[in-house]
């Protein structure tokens, strides 16, 4: 089977089965890579050889995760496409790196939020934080999506295409209302940009310069986190906190159980007894 029969096999596959267009690209990509790896040798897709791009790859310092997608995506392609199952004795899953969250103070937040001097960047820093929204629910939302008199919004199609409900503080609510009343839409989308709705790259530029003294890097998924610890902190109960964020697996949402210092601050250091 020549590379481009593959590879339009591949992306009638991922279609098909209504992956998301994020993992479409992501495939097509990994699965390219591979097959020019190997040449135009047929004989060299197998086992061996996927275990000889991994090991290149490692080589090439590609951290844990993107090691593991190469893996998912390649895994994809001979188990659907080339109707062979990789060994996973022979060629395993790179191991999944056990990482915290990294979350910012109330401080850090308010600090995001007032060194903003544009009005929709304040309002999209008070969504993240305040709902949990992932980046593309965000840019994805519609003004249709909130709901004021039932203090929520309806995130359609998040992760894993599932609906789900969150948050919407009072306080949002009543500066997005006043924000909806006076801007000018040309779409349906609760925050425009200049070709429709928002850019991943704007929100990600905006964060960059309301941090910047704050001397770290925060990304939009830093004030997802914070939601989460903090409404941990405050005794929301985290099954509550495990359907705000559309987490299928408790054991997911009980990382933040890690980082939230509810009870550690009631632990008395021994120095304190010195």
């Amino acid at each position: 089977m020549e590379k481009e029969e593959i590879l339009i096999k591949l992306r009638e596959e991922i279609v098909l089965r209504g992956f998301s267009n994020k993992t479409l690209k992501s495939y097509d990509y990994y699965c390219s890579k591979f097959l020019d790896f190997i040449g135009e040798n047929s004989q060299k897709l197998d086992e061996f050889w996927v275990k000889r791009y991994l090991l290149f790859c490692s080589q090439r310092k590609y951290d844990s995760s993107t090691l593991r997608q190469i893996r998912a995506a390649l895994g994809f392609m001979f188990k659907i496409v080339l109707k062979k199952d990789l060994d996973r004795i022979i060629v395993p899953f790179v191991k999944k790196k056990k990482q915290l969250p990294k979350v910012l103070s109330k401080e850090e937040v308010k600090f995001l939020i007032s060194n903003s001097v544009n009005e929709k960047h304040r309002l999209i820093i008070k969504l993240l934080y305040s709902s949990g929204l992932r980046l593309q629910e965000l840019i994805n939302l519609k003004r249709e999506d909130i709901l004021p008199e039932r203090k929520l919004i309806y995130v359609k199609q998040g992760k894993g295409k599932k609906d789900r409900v969150t948050l919407l503080s009072d306080k949002f609510a009543q500066e997005i209302f006043i924000y909806i009343c006076k801007t000018e839409f040309k779409t349906k989308y609760l925050f425009e940009g200049r070709k429709g709705k928002y850019s991943q790259k704007s929100i990600q530029e905006l964060l960059k310069k309301a941090s910047f003294k704050l001397n770290r890097k925060i990304t939009p998924h830093m004030l997802r986190h914070s939601f989460a610890t903090h409404l941990l902190e405050a005794g929301t109960d985290i099954r509550y906190i495990q359907k705000l964020l559309g987490h299928s697996n408790l054991e997911t949402t009980q990382i933040y159980t890690k980082v939230a210092n509810s009870d550690l601050v009631k632990i008395k250091s021994p120095l304190d007894d010195l």
